[in-house]
């Protein structure tokens, strides 16, 4: 009888087993295999050792595209994080129609990559752009938004905002949890409202801030499908050329696909190692109900 169920669980279990060695196993390790290979669709694999992984490491486009991913993780994580805890926070309150202030602070996440990048071509545009006549009607000059080197990234980083809907029912969801008599007890020994938020709100939803930065420095690692509408090539200056516009560049335009392949796996490794490090850093931060 155990061996009988256990054979119905794994025929239950087989499309996704299936799928997951298809379309992960199998992608995961045909890219490390061609890593070390001279490889470009067009030809067979040539086995070429660590060849690829050297001139990574001595590309100065390498380093500019990361460098710019990077400052853009520095700037894009606190600024959305921040934002979808105030939003969390402002819709957990009791307002009569909260439910739909919901679902309008929820919807800009439905809308597609490509469409955001060329809406906000629009809003950014340094000639009728939306931003620049709601500067102009104040009386201030806007920066070059999509032409300045120095703004660009900047842009990119404030329309990461657009896309924190989605943190933001994960917070909405933590704070439901968090236990009314702790705000009762903050209450009796005299806590006014942002006296609870530092002291009760955040650290009983610290894992969920936890989980939910985590996920934001993967997928900002990640960024593509904006900066390569609004940015193409990385222009003004490649300031706005991320890591992932280069890497499909390598594999779709020059056709090195075995150079694509070791860029993914040194993303790999910086994503793995900035996720080990926020685990570290949050040891000492992260309140659990279990400790």
């Amino acid at each position: 009888m155990i061996r009988r169920d256990a054979r119905i669980g794994i025929l239950f279990a087989l499309p996704w087993i299936l799928g997951f060695l298809i379309f992960m196993t199998y992608p995961l390790i045909a890219s490390l295999i061609s890593s070390f290979t001279n490889f470009s669709i067009l030809r067979p694999p040539k086995g070429i050792g660590v060849q690829n992984y050297v001139e990574l490491f001595h590309d100065e486009v390498f380093y500019k595209s990361l460098s710019n991913t990077l400052l853009y993780v520095v700037g894009a994580v606190p600024l959305t994080t921040v934002c979808a805890i105030l939003l969390a926070l402002l819709l957990n309150t009791k307002v009569k129609g909260m439910s739909i202030y919901r679902t309008l602070f929820f919807l800009p996440t439905l809308v597609p990559m490509v469409a955001l990048g060329t809406l906000f071509l629009w809003v950014f545009n340094g000639d009728y752009g939306l931003f620049k006549q709601a500067f102009l009607k104040v009386g201030v000059t806007p920066p070059g938004w999509l032409t300045d080197p120095t703004w660009s990234k900047w842009t990119l980083i404030l329309i990461s905002m657009w896309g924190c809907g989605q943190a933001m029912v994960i917070y909405l969801a933590g704070l439901q949890d968090v236990p009314v008599s702790l705000y009762e007890a903050a209450e009796l020994d005299g806590a006014k409202s942002f006296a609870k938020t530092i002291h009760v709100t955040l650290p009983m939803i610290s894992p969920v801030i936890l989980f939910n930065v985590v996920m934001s420095i993967i997928g900002s690692l990640q960024v593509f499908a904006v900066p390569y509408v609004m940015f193409p090539g990385g222009a003004p200056a490649r300031s706005a050329y991320f890591y992932t516009s280069y890497l499909y560049d390598n594999a779709f335009q020059y056709q090195r696909m075995g150079y694509a392949s070791a860029m993914g796996w040194v993303l790999f490794l910086i994503t793995l190692s900035l996720t080990l490090i926020a685990l570290k850093l949050s040891e000492k931060h992260v309140h659990y109900e279990s400790n």
